[in-house]
Parts: C-alpha cells; sequence; structure tokens
C-alpha cells in the first residue's frame, strides 16, 4: 500500500468535530477494524495476493480508486450523521493546504537524515607539516632565480670567495660577513669557486630560501649533524668582520687583539643568547635572542662602538683593561686575591668564596683556584648589570647556600654581616639587619613570606639593590645615598641598560689613563702596567 493510501484513514483529515485521536487513540482502532470487516477490503486484499502470486504487476491507482470508493461509502454511522462538510475529492488540483501538505512524498524532501546516509564528499586537506620547512612562494623563487641568473652571467665558472659577497647580501639578503662561511658550505668539494648550479642545490633545493632569518644563520653556522652551535663555529664569522669592516680596520696590525676581541664578542653572546648555560646554543635561544638584528646592524654600521650589543670595541676594550688591571703577573690568570681587589676592593670575601667555588658557573680554567679570561668576561657582565636574567640567576645562586631554590633571612643574614663589619670598620653609621630584611621584603614583594625566588627577583625592578646591599659595599652606599649622578644618567639614556652605562663611564676613564700615561704625566694604574694598546 502507498503512503497516499495511508492518509485516507488520517483521523485529522476527517474534520471530526469533538474527537481527538491523539487524546483517544481507541478511535484509530475502531477506524482500522472497521476497515478491515468491509467486502471491498477483503476483495481489495485478495487481489493483492493474487497478482503478486502471478507476477503480475500491482496496479496501484487503480487499487487506491476503489479504496477511496470503499472508504467513502463505508464510514460509521457515527462519522455520517455529523454534519461535518465532506472533504475535497482526492484527484481535485485544489485541495486543501493541509492535503497538499501531507500529499508530499518523503523521499522528495531534503531531510538531514537522508543526507547523513549519503558518503561525505572527500576533502582535500592542504599539507601543513614539511620536514625542511614549507617551500617558498613561486614569486620569491622565481625573484631569487633571476637575480642569480644575473649575478652569475658573466661567471660561467663560478664565483670565487673574494666575488661572493654580493650574493651573500643581495640574495641571500645575509650580513656580508657570513659570506666566506656560506661560500664553503657550498664549495662542499673545496675548489674555490661556487657555480650557479651549486648556489642552486644549496639555497633553493636545500630549502634555505623560504627559512626566517635566524633559522638560515644557524643552518650556515652549524656544523653538520650537530643540532646546536658552539663558539667556535663564531671564530670564522668574527675573522671576516675584522678583516672586512671599516670600524675594526685599526685592529689589522694587532693579530692578538683581533683575537681578543673576538673572543670577548663570543663570550658576550654566549652569556645572553645560551640561557640554558650548556655552552651549545640551540635554535630556539637564537629565535629568542637580538643577536641576528645586532648582526645586521653591524653590516650597516660603519661605526663599530654604536652597535653596543656584543659586537662594541669599547665594550671590549674595558672587560679586557679590567681583567688586564687584576692580572698582576699577566699569566692570563687570577685568584681570589686578585679579584678582591675589583672595583676598589667593593666585594666581600664571602661573595668571592662562592665565586670561586664555581657555584654560579664552572670554570673553563684548567687550573685550580685561578680564573680565566672567559670566567671573569661572565663575571664583571654579571656584576656591572644585575637587572638582566643572566646576573640575576648567577648571582642567586651565590646567595642560595643550600640550593634549595629560595633565598632565607638566614642566608641573607650570612652574606651581609660581612657589610656590616666593613661599614663599622669606615665609621660608616650600620644599618641593622632587621632593618635592612624589610626593606629587601618591601623592594621585592615575593609571593611567600620570609623567602625570596628567582621568579620575585625576575619580577622585581629593584633586584639589583638586594645584591648590592648584601655583598658590594660601593653599590650599597651609592644606593643609600642615591647619587644624582647615576640617577640623571639613567634619565638622559633610559634605553641604555646597566651595563652599556657602566661600560660607557670606564671607557672614558680607561682612556683618559692611557692618555696621561702615554704623556708620561702620571702612573694612574694601581702599579706600572704597561697598557695593553
Amino acid at each position: 500500500m502507498d503512503v497516499e493510501d495511508v492518509q485516507i484513514l488520517d483521523p485529522e483529515l476527517l474534520q471530526l468535530p469533538g474527537l481527538s485521536v491523539k487524546s483517544n487513540p481507541l478511535i484509530a482502532e475502531e477506524l482500522f477494524s472497521h476497515w478491515l470487516s468491509l467486502p471491498d477490503t477483503a476483495r481489495l486484499v485478495k487481489s493483492l495476493i493474487d497478482d503478486t502470486k502471478s507476477s503480475t504487476p500491482v496496479s496501484i491507482s487503480k487499487n487506491c480508486a476503489n479504496l477511496n470508493i470503499a472508504c467513502g461509502s463505508a464510514l460509521p454511522s457515527v462519522f455520517l450523521n455529523s454534519g461535518t462538510p465532506p472533504l475535497s475529492p482526492r484527484g481535485s488540483s485544489s485541495g486543501s493546504p493541509r492535503f497538499s501538505r501531507q500529499k508530499t512524498s518523503p523521499f522528495s524532501l531534503q531531510s538531514p537524515l537522508r543526507s547523513v546516509r549519503e558518503p561525505p564528499k572527500p576533502q582535500l586537506i592542504p599539507q601543513f607539516y614539511f620536514q625542511h620547512g614549507p617551500p617558498p612562494a613561486k614569486e620569491l623563487k622565481d625573484q631569487c632565480l633571476s637575480m642569480v641568473d644575473h649575478l652569475f652571467s658573466d661567471f660561467i665558472d663560478g664565483l670565487r670567495i673574494d666575488e661572493f659577497k654580493t650574493v651573500t647580501k643581495e640574495v641571500c639578503k645575509l650580513p656580508s660577513f657570513l659570506s666566506s662561511v656560506l661560500f664553503r658550505k657550498m664549495d662542499v668539494d673545496s675548489t674555490g669557486v661556487v657555480t650557479r648550479d651549486a648556489f642552486i642545490k644549496y639555497w633553493v633545493d636545500g630549502h634555505m630560501l623560504a627559512m626566517d632569518v635566524a633559522s638560515q644563520i644557524y643552518n650556515i653556522l652549524r656544523q653538520p649533524g650537530c643540532e646546536y652551535l658552539r663558539q667556535a663555529d663564531f671564530k670564522p664569522v668574527l675573522d671576516e668582520l675584522l678583516t672586512t669592516h671599516p670600524g675594526l680596520e685599526f685592529l689589522r696590525n694587532t693579530p692578538e687583539f683581533q683575537e681578543r676581541y673576538a673572543e670577548t664578542v663570543i663570550y658576550r653572546i654566549f652569556y645572553y643568547i645560551n640561557r640554558s648555560g650548556t655552552g651549545c646554543i640551540t635554535l630556539r635561544e637564537l629565535k629568542r635572542g637580538n643577536l641576528i638584528a645586532a648582526m645586521q646592524q653591524v653590516d650597516e654600521e660603519d661605526d663599530i662602538n654604536k652597535v653596543i650589543r656584543y659586537f662594541s670595541y669599547e665594550h671590549f676594550y674595558v672587560i679586557y683593561c679590567r681583567f688586564w688591571e687584576l692580572d698582576g703577573d699577566h699569566d692570563f690568570l687570577i685568584d681570589k686575591e686578585n679579584l678582591l681587589k675589583y672595583g676598589n676592593h667593593a666585594l666581600t670575601y664571602r661573595i668571592v668564596d662562592r665565586i670561586f667555588s664555581q657555584v654560579p658557573r664552572k670554570f673553563t680554567s684548567k687550573v685550580e683556584g685561578k680564573m680565566s679570561y672567559e670566567d671573569f668576561a661572565y663575571f664583571i657582565l654579571a656584576e656591572e648589570d644585575k637587572t638582566s636574567e643572566p646576573s640575576l640567576e648567577y648571582w642567586f645562586k651565590c646567595i642560595d647556600l643550600d640550593g634549595d631554590g629560595v633565598i632565607s633571612p638566614n642566608e641573607m643574614q650570612f652574606f651581609y654581616e660581612e657589610q656590616l663589619h666593613r661599614m663599622e670598620c669606615i665609621t660608616q653609621e650600620p644599618v641593622l639587619f632587621e632593618d635592612i630584611l624589610c626593606q629587601i621584603f618591601d623592594m621585592i614583594k615575593p609571593e611567600k613570606e620570609n623567602c625570596i625566588t628567582l621568579k620575585d627577583l625576575k619580577a622585581s625592578k629593584l633586584s639589583r639593590n638586594v645584591f648590592n646591599i648584601l655583598f658590594n659595599l660601593n653599590k650599597f652606599m651609592a644606593f643609600e645615598t642615591r647619587d644624582p649622578f647615576l640617577i640623571r644618567q639613567e634619565r638622559e639614556n633610559p634605553t641604555l641598560t646597566e651595563w652599556d652605562r657602566f661600560a660607557q663611564r670606564e671607557y672614558v676613564r680607561l682612556s683618559m689613563e692611557e692618555d696621561e700615561v702615554s704623556n708620561g704625566s702620571a702612573d694612574v694604574w694601581d702599579e706600572p702596567l704597561e697598557s695593553p694598546f
């Protein structure tokens, strides 16, 4: 039976007054039982069964017409006696809206259930992971190939190392002093020339073109198979910088100081960039630091001293001369007694002992009880700028005697006792530890009472004062008196770090002393020393 035939028996379409199928489901049963008892119904069912057995096609429309006649004349008396008008004929094209709605075949509707049964159309998901980085955009690749063709057009046999700098700067957009390192990466067979095909193979086919600048420099500097950068990886870059940069031309006749300058720059790079302290810079550390920006600035600036991050010659001069002043026997090593003279005996014995116990950083010196130039470079950078994270970590390890990750009042008192004794020795009015402790906690505002964590120190802008109070008497007194000269310097150059301001002052002092020594007017060193420059 078709779905439309069922609608014939829909009690709602009979429009019977006072009767509701929903409230009285027995009405539907009565109607169905009455329909089954009709003779026409019996004949219809028998006809359908006979047609099915004889495999004769069933004429639904004909049977439905017979069914309509049977149903129309066989309604119970309760329906025939009602005053309800009859329904419109089934075949009428202008039936009621309700009938039209019911007549629509369910299969002709766009049912969401039917759409679920349909197999989903395959969706193309674009590739989102590339082992060697995403491929370059077509425009970028075409532009690169065009520039390469132009630069190599006059050099069919390839470019030599002294001719390669243009390619490094214009095509690769990298600092020019990376030219020799990049050249050797492409000249795999050490032929002394780089052909167009060799450049395309390394730079374009090797996925270097689409990388960011930090990743490009990282891959150029690192050794094959290494996932980090060592100090030795920066040496060729510094050698070329010393050879080619106009701001370092005056050092070309003093190779020993060229070497010291290169070492100092590398030490400063690892001090700030290698936050893990492993001596190996990872790609993540390189990206998080500001070395790439400094390298690009060096390539654009003729005055090397204007690049105060890592490469300033004046900063190197300050570090080296300070070390030279302390290294009395000039064996390029200093001991505890030498370091105690630093800053006009500013440091306490206890903090110097902690430094030489190698708690904040293991010495690179191979001599027991001696500090090398590299160790001193780390020390002076930490001492003169206690606002930087490497410095805070350096001194936190020194003060944290038991290594439990917090600085307790007892640990602070241990270091401050010597400061208190020194104040009494110079007839300076001492400040009691209880008052100092309250002052320290007010400055840092630690999360937990009665202890200070490294996180607390990094969150405070006054952390440097805590360490100066505990072990640097000169800076502690300057803080107590609020030196107007230092305050004015900070206001005049708010973008400079503590290290930048210190290096600026020290370079002026050292250069003045150098001039006086050169003129023979005075002996301004602690002892008659030959100036290193």
